[in-house]
């Protein structure tokens, strides 16, 4: 058993959330992270991703091998479940990731930083471009709620949708900004205001 607390991952969290409600292998969890939708919340793409972070789990004892199993023309598969220690972490990681944001680093405001290296006009189109894409994922993500389903197996989704929403609205009051010129720029305002503030 791991002496310090095991990083964070959300990978870990969602594989650890997995191992909660039943033992299973790893196809089976990246089957149903991808099912319920949660490879937008998680990079699963490369089923790779999941051996690992489940190995490192495993390494940390907050997983272990409960069994394997084999089918018919099939290879042999090993099933995990959740220790106690895993448990109890998973708790401490939820009661320290809920209330403390978290410094990420994505790319899009890093982007923005540099638009001044493009004109007005292709920013502007580029934004709204950006705006119709983040509509599509909201939309995408309400179609995909089954009726019915209770607010609590869609809390994810519903704070996706929420924060996409307001990206649009932003994005759309830029792109309006920009159409108006009360947000522009050139070359030389870009030189005088690094003078300035430089």
């Amino acid at each position: 058993m791991a002496t310090s607390e095991p990083r964070r991952s959300t990978l870990g969290m969602l594989l650890l959330a997995l191992l909660m409600e039943a033992p299973m292998h790893p196809y089976r969890m990246q089957q149903m992270i991808k099912e319920r939708g949660q490879d937008q919340l998680v990079n699963v793409a490369q089923r790779n991703s999941v051996y690992q972070a489940l190995d490192r789990l495993v390494r940390d004892g907050l997983a272990r091998a409960a069994s394997t199993t084999r089918e018919a023309g099939r290879p042999e598969r090993t099933v995990y479940e959740i220790t106690d220690e895993g448990d109890a972490t998973m708790k401490r990681w939820l009661a320290a990731a809920l209330p403390t944001p978290a410094r990420e680093f994505p790319e899009f405001p890093a982007a923005l930083a540099f638009i001044a290296a493009m004109t007005p006009s292709l920013v502007r189109d580029l934004l709204a471009q950006r705006a119709e894409a983040q509509a599509t994922r909201v939309a995408a993500i309400r179609e995909a709620a089954p009726p019915g389903l209770p607010r609590l197996f869609l809390i994810e989704d519903e704070y996706r949708a929420a924060m996409l929403t307001a990206e649009i609205a932003w994005l759309r009051g830029v792109v309006a900004d920009l159409d108006a010129g009360t947000l522009t720029w050139d070359r030389e305002l870009i030189a005088t205001t690094l003078e300035e503030f430089g």
